[in-house]
């Protein structure tokens, strides 16, 4: 810990945030960056009041955060990875290159999956088995443990670093006991739980590869391709999981997916090829956009 004067702190904001603007980098950024460093309240950043105290505690000296945000600037690291941290539904997870950064509208992923379970003619969905395949930092077993409180979550990913992360957050926040972690590639891990899953929500790649080039810097630079690369038109890994996942879901068995803007036409037609799947619905993120698919698997086997 190290401490500094309030007007110490505002002088080194003013200078992080014309250098923010220089660098086309939001100056929400910079407060996101004192938030956690600092513990300063939205409020006292934007009024400014914080400049008034005689001593702010850091987690860090002045000199190592000018540091941190040199390095925001120059290498384009994305904020969440120089703290470590990101916020996400009423969680703070520890986030490394190692894992995707969870985005806002993945939060969605869990209040449809409890809408779905609400709204479905299968009793019970709530309890049972649920899978989070890709599981990452473990967001979306996080959330689905969460609300889904009588259900057993199985969070899989084929990354050992990713899963070590994913453990740490749910040791951290008390889930532990309520998620199973497993080393694989989609279901395969899980292959002596065929047929028994109530449900199953994913994050999976959709990016298709030659797009990854043109994304932002942040993203293309430092997050983790194996979780963005969706193959040629971006659909393998949701081919995938239409696929295999009508062996490991139980008949009226939710199958949740989050994609790309401009392939919900394309996995709509997936699913009814596929033949096992039936109710199929289309739901936009909080921008309006088609970003996520909902589907049941039929109630005969």
């Amino acid at each position: 810990m190290s401490l500094v004067s309030g007007l110490e702190l505002w002088q080194w904001r003013l200078a992080a945030g014309k250098a923010a603007v220089e660098a086309d980098i939001s100056l929400e950024e910079v407060d996101w960056l004192l938030q956690e460093v600092a513990g300063l309240e939205a409020l006292a950043l934007r009024l400014e009041s914080f400049k008034e105290r005689s001593q702010i505690e850091l987690q860090l000296p002045l000199p190592e955060l000018s540091q941190l945000w040199e390095r925001r600037l120059q290498e384009r690291l994305p904020v969440q990875y120089l703290t470590g941290v990101t916020h996400w539904r009423h969680f703070a997870l520890t986030v490394a290159p190692a894992v995707l950064i969870p985005r806002p509208e993945t939060e969605c992923l869990i209040d449809l999956a409890l809408e779905a379970v609400h709204n479905s003619p299968t009793p019970q969905l709530d309890f049972g088995h649920w899978a989070d395949l890709g599981t990452g930092s473990g967001a979306i077993a996080l959330g689905l443990a969460e609300v889904l409180t009588n259900a057993s979550i199985y969070a899989v990913d084929c990354s050992p670093s990713a899963l070590a992360i994913a453990q740490q957050n749910a040791q951290r926040l008390g889930y532990s006991q309520r998620i199973q972690f497993y080393q694989g590639s989609w279901w395969e891990p899980l292959k002596a739980l065929q047929g028994t899953f109530r449900g199953m929500v994913a994050n999976p790649p959709y990016i298709p590869s030659n797009l990854l080039p043109k994304l932002q810097p942040e993203v293309v630079n430092h997050e983790p391709h194996l979780a963005l690369d969706g193959g040629n038109d971006g659909l393998d890994c949701i081919r995938k999981l239409i696929t295999t996942s009508v062996d490991y879901l139980q008949p009226g068995g939710i199958w949740l997916i989050e994609m790309m803007a401009g392939q919900a036409a394309a996995v709509v037609e997936l699913l009814h090829q596929q033949g096992s799947y039936s109710q199929i619905q289309i739901f936009p993120d909080l921008a309006g956009i088609d970003r996520f698919a909902l589907a049941y698997r039929n109630n005969w086997v």
